[in-house]
């Protein structure tokens, strides 16, 4: 996956229903190379599906984790066009501290995880990565 790829993804995981037209003018391309590219994520398998957004509780089952990053030296912002371009990451935050990033991982059962966990690991300028699976939420009386 190049940038382009990446920022398609971003983009369709803001909107997958937003048109091919829309997409390559977004992009600053022209609607053939979305089409393309779409139909070629979808034949390499990043592009598994197209779905709808959903309240965080409202899928009790599906496996949550907090995956804490260093990125080596002044990478952050091409680290972050690769994590957003991961349909495994449901959220990323700028943080500040031991680590320089936070992202949210989602994924269907463990194997995926571990999928999403290996292709993160594999971005360049990630230094340094930990990850904790979401077990529960507590919320007090006045959230």
């Amino acid at each position: 996956m190049d940038t382009l790829d990446q920022q398609l993804i971003s983009l369709l995981r803001n909107d997958a229903r937003m048109s091919v037209a829309n997409l390559a003018h977004k992009l600053k391309v022209s609607r053939g190379t979305v089409t393309n590219r779409i139909t070629k994520l979808e034949n390499d398998g990043i592009i598994v599906g197209y779905t709808v957004k959903l309240r965080p509780d409202s899928q009790p089952n599906e496996i949550r984790a907090w995956m804490s990053i260093v990125v080596a030296g002044n990478e952050t912002r091409s680290v972050i066009a690769s994590l957003l371009g991961e349909p495994g990451v449901a959220s990323l935050h700028d943080t500040n501290g031991r680590w320089d990033l936070l992202a949210e991982l989602r994924a269907e059962n463990l194997t995926e995880l571990s999928n999403v966990l290996e292709r993160i690991r594999l971005i360049r300028s990630i230094q340094h990565t930990e990850t904790s699976i979401h077990l529960a939420s507590y919320r007090g009386e006045n959230s």
